[in-house]
């Protein structure tokens, strides 16, 4: 019988797409004894993920409700399906969504806001980063004491 804590973590990895998707990417390392599972919004980054389990799921903007409310609808039944016992994302719209859904069924969540944020956090990390066991920012600059804002624990990406 293989109980819980002998298999391997999951891991679902969501980011949209341009360079939160590179950013995600340079995180596989870390990735590397866990089952993955990634989540994009563009098909053409099947190939990046080397066979890894690989979902495409619409993009939105905030000026788009009716495509946010259908982004949010598929990462809730991916959610469901894949049961996480983590998400992880680099941003923006579909981390939001994954990280609010993974904690209501008990995931972990890591928050990394994008490196291009550099003069503020991004819309989506300000609204979310409450909500993540791990709120990390790139830029010394934007991190905050306490539960208020993101940490700063060196340039990872």
């Amino acid at each position: 019988m293989t109980g819980k804590s002998d298999r391997k973590k999951r891991v679902l990895a969501i980011a949209s797409g341009g360079g939160h998707w590179v950013q995600l990417l340079r995180l596989r390392p870390a990735f590397k004894e866990c089952d993955v599972t990634y989540v994009t919004v563009n098909p053409a980054y099947k190939s990046d993920v080397d066979g890894a389990p690989f979902i495409v799921i619409n993009d939105a903007t905030r000026w788009n409700k009716f495509g946010l409310l259908k982004m949010a609808a598929k990462i809730a039944w991916i959610i469901l399906r894949k049961r996480p016992d983590v998400v992880i994302t680099t941003g923006a719209a579909p981390g939001y969504f994954a990280i609010r859904i993974g904690k209501l069924l008990g995931a972990r969540a890591m928050w990394l806001d994008s490196v291009a944020n550099v003069e503020q956090l991004s819309l989506s990390g300000e609204r979310v980063g409450a909500h993540a066991d791990l709120w990390l920012t790139q830029w010394p600059h934007l991190a905050k004491a306490g539960a208020d804002g993101p940490s700063y624990h060196g340039s990872v990406l």
